[in-house]
């Protein structure tokens, strides 16, 4: 039998870099980031507070522009799109924010809100408007009644999966979600994470789920990338990193996570400020128990460790034998 080919990627992040400057003060937020989605996959970005997560969705989304590397959506450079079919590129490739309240207008109802998108983009107005915006509400399991009110009188969960329902209006092929879940109550998050698996499998949308919660990019995502101080450190099929993950800093992750075993212990994962990160070497390194001498003089470069697997850890193999969870 003849394998099939993956299909080529829907989006490509190719070695960026991108640096802020305040006055004297320069931060190197991105540090030579590569990723890929493939149409219809939900891909997990995961990584704690500081690690340049969201500063990857804000240049995807156009937000912002890299100082150096590539972004390509359908094998096409993002500025071109920009220049000459913004309309278009907005309309594949939707976000979904994590404050679905602050997201929408509070002087509009939800149905405006919803329909915002259609208007803008002439897919539809008036009355095809009105019942294109039931029908959306209806998909994220929404009463269109509540298209007359406004955000601050719906719940957070409610306001999100009116927040998704605006995003899937023009039908994109891309969903940016910046920690989509992170404001809400336990019990919602599963319901909106179940919820985005429904679309993906209704729909074939595909997915960047930002999260600094890796048991929630576990339970949804398809593959995963773990970002350390602007860096990817591992990155492979979401089971395959999570089992056997192949860096330190991963390792810690897992185990910072909440595990049903009372006699384990949580790890601490938080960033360390970006004054303390070193020039040379591993940016783990003050913090990685593994660390030797060539840890702190040599970057580390993403390098294969299994199927579709890849890290930048010199010590990796050291890691081969040891299963995570």
């Amino acid at each position: 039998m003849t394998k099939t080919a993956d299909p080529p990627p829907l989006l490509e992040v190719r070695d960026v870099h991108k640096t802020f400057t305040t006055g004297p003060r320069a931060v190197r937020a991105l540090r030579g980031v590569s990723l890929s989605v493939r149409p219809g996959e939900i891909v997990g970005l995961v990584g704690e507070s500081g690690s340049g997560k969201s500063t990857v969705a804000n240049l995807i989304l156009g937000l912002e522009h890299p100082d150096a590397g590539d972004i390509r959506y359908q094998d096409r450079a993002l500025p071109d799109w920009l220049a000459r079919s913004a309309r278009g590129y907005r309309g594949a490739v939707q976000a979904v924010f994590q404050d679905p309240v602050q997201a929408m207008d509070s002087r509009k109802t939800i149905g405006w809100s919803v329909a915002e998108p259609l208007v803008i983009h002439r897919v539809a107005r008036g009355a095809a408007a009105r019942e294109r915006v039931a029908d959306l509400l209806r998909s994220v399991h929404l009463d269109p009644a509540l298209a007359d009110r406004y955000p601050q009188q719906i719940s957070g969960g409610q306001a999100q999966r009116a927040g998704i329902a605006r995003a899937l209006a023009l039908e994109p092929a891309l969903l940016v979600c910046d920690e989509a879940v992170s404001a809400l109550d336990v019990s919602v998050q599963a319901q909106i994470l179940n919820l985005l698996l429904e679309i993906q499998d209704r729909l074939g949308t595909a997915m960047l789920f930002i999260s600094h919660a890796l048991p929630v990019v576990r339970h949804l995502a398809d593959s995963m990338v773990v970002m350390y101080a602007g860096t990817v450190v591992e990155q492979g099929p979401t089971e395959a990193v999570c089992q056997a993950a192949r860096h330190p800093y991963t390792r810690l992750l897992i185990s910072s996570s909440p595990h049903p075993a009372p006699d384990r212990k949580p790890g601490r994962a938080a960033t360390a400020p970006r004054e303390q990160m070193p020039v040379t070497g591993c940016r783990f390194a003050p913090r990685c128990p593994l660390a030797v001498d060539r840890c702190r003089a040599e970057d580390p470069v993403l390098r294969q460790v299994g199927t579709a697997h890849t890290t930048a850890c010199w010590r990796a193999e050291d890691l081969a034998t040891v299963t995570s969870r």
